[in-house]
Protein backbone atom coordinates (compact mmCIF):
# COMPACT_ATOMS: atom_id res chain seq x y z
CA UNK A 1 0.00 0.00 0.00
CA UNK A 2 1.63 3.18 -1.13
CA UNK A 3 1.62 5.67 1.78
CA UNK A 4 -1.18 7.81 -0.11
CA UNK A 5 -3.56 5.46 -1.09
CA UNK A 6 -6.99 5.72 0.64
CA UNK A 7 -8.12 2.50 3.41
CA UNK A 8 -11.72 1.25 3.70
CA UNK A 9 -12.61 1.34 6.71
CA UNK A 10 -15.62 0.02 6.34
CA UNK A 11 -17.36 3.21 7.14
CA UNK A 12 -16.41 4.91 4.19
CA UNK A 13 -13.06 5.17 2.73
CA UNK A 14 -10.57 7.26 4.58
CA UNK A 15 -7.65 9.17 3.11
CA UNK A 16 -4.23 9.01 5.27
CA UNK A 17 -1.96 10.54 3.26
CA UNK A 18 0.50 10.86 5.92
CA UNK A 19 0.32 7.25 6.87
CA UNK A 20 3.35 5.14 6.71
CA UNK A 21 3.68 1.72 4.27
CA UNK A 22 3.79 -1.38 6.41
CA UNK A 23 7.15 -1.99 4.49
CA UNK A 24 8.17 1.57 5.33
CA UNK A 25 10.43 -0.45 8.35
CA UNK A 26 12.23 3.08 10.43
CA UNK A 27 8.67 4.79 10.37
CA UNK A 28 6.94 1.76 11.70
CA UNK A 29 8.99 1.52 14.04
CA UNK A 30 9.19 5.00 15.17
CA UNK A 31 4.91 4.92 15.50
CA UNK A 32 5.37 1.33 17.65
CA UNK A 33 8.30 3.25 20.15
CA UNK A 34 5.92 6.27 20.02
CA UNK A 35 3.16 4.20 21.47
CA UNK A 36 4.96 2.47 23.81
CA UNK A 37 6.70 5.39 25.59
CA UNK A 38 2.57 6.59 25.32
CA UNK A 39 1.77 3.58 27.33
CA UNK A 40 4.14 3.92 29.98
CA UNK A 41 3.53 7.56 30.18
CA UNK A 42 0.05 6.51 31.06
CA UNK A 43 1.30 3.68 33.21
CA UNK A 44 3.35 6.53 35.61
CA UNK A 45 0.47 8.71 35.73
CA UNK A 46 -1.69 6.07 37.21
CA UNK A 47 0.91 4.86 39.57
CA UNK A 48 1.35 8.38 41.30
CA UNK A 49 -1.82 7.99 42.74
CA UNK A 50 -0.67 6.31 46.25
CA UNK A 51 -3.03 4.43 48.09
CA UNK A 52 -4.73 5.77 51.24
CA UNK A 53 -2.38 6.56 53.86
CA UNK A 54 -3.77 4.53 56.72
CA UNK A 55 -3.93 1.25 55.70
CA UNK A 56 -1.08 -1.25 56.93
CA UNK A 57 2.54 -0.62 57.46
CA UNK A 58 3.86 -3.14 54.98
CA UNK A 59 7.45 -4.68 54.92
CA UNK A 60 9.14 -6.12 51.57
CA UNK A 61 11.91 -8.59 52.98
CA UNK A 62 14.12 -9.71 49.87
CA UNK A 63 16.21 -12.86 50.45
CA UNK A 64 16.99 -15.71 48.61
CA UNK A 65 15.42 -18.36 47.18
CA UNK A 66 17.80 -20.91 47.36
CA UNK A 67 18.27 -21.51 51.47
CA UNK A 68 16.13 -24.44 53.00
CA UNK A 69 13.97 -24.75 55.75
CA UNK A 70 16.52 -26.03 57.97
CA UNK A 71 18.90 -23.60 57.96
CA UNK A 72 19.39 -21.31 60.64
CA UNK A 73 18.53 -18.01 58.53
CA UNK A 74 15.07 -19.50 57.71
CA UNK A 75 14.43 -19.41 61.06
CA UNK A 76 15.79 -15.95 61.69
CA UNK A 77 13.45 -14.31 58.99
CA UNK A 78 10.36 -16.37 59.68
CA UNK A 79 10.63 -15.00 63.20
CA UNK A 80 11.64 -10.97 61.97
CA UNK A 81 8.19 -11.26 59.93
CA UNK A 82 6.24 -13.23 62.97
CA UNK A 83 7.38 -10.08 64.84
CA UNK A 84 6.43 -7.34 62.32
CA UNK A 85 3.12 -9.26 62.12
CA UNK A 86 2.28 -9.12 65.53
CA UNK A 87 3.32 -5.50 65.18
CA UNK A 88 0.22 -5.46 62.79
CA UNK A 89 2.76 -5.41 59.12
CA UNK A 90 1.61 -7.21 56.06
CA UNK A 91 4.91 -8.81 54.99
CA UNK A 92 5.80 -8.79 51.47
CA UNK A 93 8.08 -11.30 49.34
CA UNK A 94 8.93 -12.21 46.14
CA UNK A 95 6.54 -15.24 46.76
CA UNK A 96 8.86 -18.08 46.19
CA UNK A 97 10.87 -20.32 48.01
CA UNK A 98 13.86 -19.97 50.46
CA UNK A 99 13.79 -17.17 52.65
CA UNK A 100 10.81 -15.53 50.96
CA UNK A 101 8.70 -18.49 52.10
CA UNK A 102 10.24 -18.33 55.69
CA UNK A 103 8.99 -14.87 55.78
CA UNK A 104 5.51 -15.48 54.19
CA UNK A 105 5.77 -18.46 56.76
CA UNK A 106 6.09 -16.44 59.75
CA UNK A 107 3.42 -13.76 58.44
CA UNK A 108 0.87 -16.74 58.19
CA UNK A 109 2.16 -18.45 61.87
CA UNK A 110 1.78 -14.99 63.87
CA UNK A 111 -1.70 -13.88 62.22
CA UNK A 112 -3.79 -15.87 64.30
CA UNK A 113 -6.78 -13.36 63.90
CA UNK A 114 -6.20 -13.02 60.30
CA UNK A 115 -5.68 -9.08 60.53
CA UNK A 116 -2.60 -8.97 58.38
CA UNK A 117 -1.49 -10.15 54.75
CA UNK A 118 0.79 -12.44 53.67
CA UNK A 119 1.62 -10.92 50.00
CA UNK A 120 3.67 -12.47 46.83
CA UNK A 121 4.85 -10.30 44.08
CA UNK A 122 5.97 -13.03 41.63
CA UNK A 123 7.68 -13.21 38.29
CA UNK A 124 7.25 -16.17 35.82
CA UNK A 125 10.09 -17.82 36.04
CA UNK A 126 10.32 -21.75 34.15
CA UNK A 127 11.75 -23.13 37.25
CA UNK A 128 9.50 -21.38 39.60
CA UNK A 129 6.14 -23.03 38.90
CA UNK A 130 4.01 -22.12 41.99
CA UNK A 131 4.24 -19.24 45.00
CA UNK A 132 5.21 -20.72 48.10
CA UNK A 133 1.90 -21.91 50.46
CA UNK A 134 1.77 -19.25 52.71
CA UNK A 135 1.24 -16.62 50.15
CA UNK A 136 -2.09 -15.31 50.69
CA UNK A 137 -2.78 -12.20 48.12
CA UNK A 138 -0.60 -13.12 45.21
CA UNK A 139 0.38 -10.59 42.66
CA UNK A 140 1.85 -12.28 39.30
CA UNK A 141 4.28 -10.22 36.39
CA UNK A 142 6.04 -11.01 33.20
CA UNK A 143 8.44 -8.74 33.38
CA UNK A 144 11.02 -7.87 36.24
CA UNK A 145 10.85 -4.11 35.59
CA UNK A 146 7.39 -4.02 36.79
CA UNK A 147 7.93 -6.11 39.41
CA UNK A 148 10.46 -4.15 40.63
CA UNK A 149 8.14 -1.34 40.26
CA UNK A 150 4.89 -3.10 42.32
CA UNK A 151 7.49 -3.83 45.81
CA UNK A 152 8.09 -0.24 45.58
CA UNK A 153 4.49 1.24 45.22
CA UNK A 154 3.08 -1.02 48.24
CA UNK A 155 6.04 -0.90 50.77
CA UNK A 156 6.64 1.12 53.57
CA UNK A 157 10.13 -0.79 54.04
CA UNK A 158 12.71 -2.75 52.95
CA UNK A 159 14.50 -5.59 54.50
CA UNK A 160 17.37 -7.31 52.48
CA UNK A 161 18.44 -10.55 54.04
CA UNK A 162 21.05 -12.73 52.33
CA UNK A 163 20.63 -13.66 48.57
CA UNK A 164 21.97 -13.71 44.95
CA UNK A 165 22.08 -11.65 42.47
CA UNK A 166 17.89 -10.97 42.10
CA UNK A 167 18.27 -9.83 45.81
CA UNK A 168 21.05 -7.60 44.96
CA UNK A 169 19.14 -6.06 42.37
CA UNK A 170 16.73 -5.35 44.86
CA UNK A 171 18.11 -3.81 47.21
CA UNK A 172 19.99 -1.95 44.47
CA UNK A 173 17.26 -0.50 43.33
CA UNK A 174 15.66 0.52 46.90
CA UNK A 175 18.72 2.09 47.26
CA UNK A 176 19.23 4.52 44.04
CA UNK A 177 16.03 5.24 44.73
CA UNK A 178 16.41 6.73 47.83
CA UNK A 179 19.12 7.87 46.93
CA UNK A 180 17.64 9.79 43.87
CA UNK A 181 14.95 11.41 45.97
CA UNK A 182 12.07 9.27 44.77
CA UNK A 183 11.27 7.32 47.87
CA UNK A 184 10.91 9.22 51.25
CA UNK A 185 10.71 7.87 55.00
CA UNK A 186 10.81 4.03 53.72
CA UNK A 187 14.12 2.60 55.41
CA UNK A 188 16.11 0.05 53.52
CA UNK A 189 17.40 -2.08 56.12
CA UNK A 190 20.90 -4.71 54.94
CA UNK A 191 20.78 -7.70 57.29
CA UNK A 192 24.53 -9.76 57.70
CA UNK A 193 27.82 -9.00 57.07
CA UNK A 194 27.46 -9.67 53.04
CA UNK A 195 25.38 -6.10 52.64
CA UNK A 196 27.86 -3.93 54.97
CA UNK A 197 30.96 -5.31 52.68
CA UNK A 198 29.00 -4.26 49.40
CA UNK A 199 28.56 -1.07 51.10
CA UNK A 200 31.92 -0.86 52.44
CA UNK A 201 33.20 -2.07 48.87
CA UNK A 202 30.84 0.83 47.35
CA UNK A 203 32.52 3.56 49.81
CA UNK A 204 36.27 2.47 48.94
CA UNK A 205 35.52 1.79 45.00
CA UNK A 206 33.00 5.65 44.29
CA UNK A 207 33.71 7.90 47.64
CA UNK A 208 37.39 6.72 48.72
CA UNK A 209 38.69 7.62 45.33
CA UNK A 210 40.86 10.75 43.08
CA UNK A 211 37.22 11.54 41.43
CA UNK A 212 34.27 10.54 43.50
CA UNK A 213 31.60 8.77 41.87
CA UNK A 214 29.16 9.31 44.66
CA UNK A 215 28.28 11.10 47.73
CA UNK A 216 29.35 10.24 50.87
CA UNK A 217 25.54 10.96 51.84
CA UNK A 218 24.71 8.15 49.64
CA UNK A 219 26.59 5.66 52.16
CA UNK A 220 24.51 6.16 54.63
CA UNK A 221 21.33 5.70 52.98
CA UNK A 222 21.34 2.00 53.76
CA UNK A 223 21.25 0.59 57.82
CA UNK A 224 23.41 -2.07 57.90
CA UNK A 225 23.11 -4.05 60.92
CA UNK A 226 24.10 -7.37 62.12
CA UNK A 227 21.13 -9.46 62.97
CA UNK A 228 17.49 -9.48 63.04
CA UNK A 229 16.89 -8.41 65.91
CA UNK A 230 18.70 -5.12 65.35
CA UNK A 231 16.55 -5.19 61.86
CA UNK A 232 13.38 -5.20 64.04
CA UNK A 233 14.13 -2.02 66.35
CA UNK A 234 14.82 0.05 63.41
CA UNK A 235 11.49 -0.97 61.98
CA UNK A 236 9.63 0.00 65.15
CA UNK A 237 10.61 3.54 65.14
CA UNK A 238 9.45 3.92 61.45
CA UNK A 239 6.25 2.02 62.40
CA UNK A 240 5.66 4.01 65.37
CA UNK A 241 6.36 7.39 63.32
CA UNK A 242 3.87 6.19 60.14
CA UNK A 243 1.01 5.44 63.18
CA UNK A 244 1.31 8.67 64.52
CA UNK A 245 1.18 10.18 60.57
CA UNK A 246 -2.24 8.72 60.20
CA UNK A 247 -3.57 9.97 63.41
CA UNK A 248 -2.86 13.78 62.31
Amino acid sequence: MAASENVDSGYGVLNLPNSPSIYDAEKSFQIIEDSILGLWKVVNNLTSIQPPQCDRYRVTIFGSARLRADSPLYDGVKILASELTMMGCDIVTGGGPGLMQAANEGSVIADIQNKTNSIGIRIDLDFEQKANPFVEQLYQHQTFFTRLHHFVLLSNAFVVVPGGIGTALEAFMIWQLLQVRKLYDKPLIMVGEMWSELVDWAELYMINTEHQLASPDDMKIPYCVKNFAEATTILRKYHAQWLQGCKI
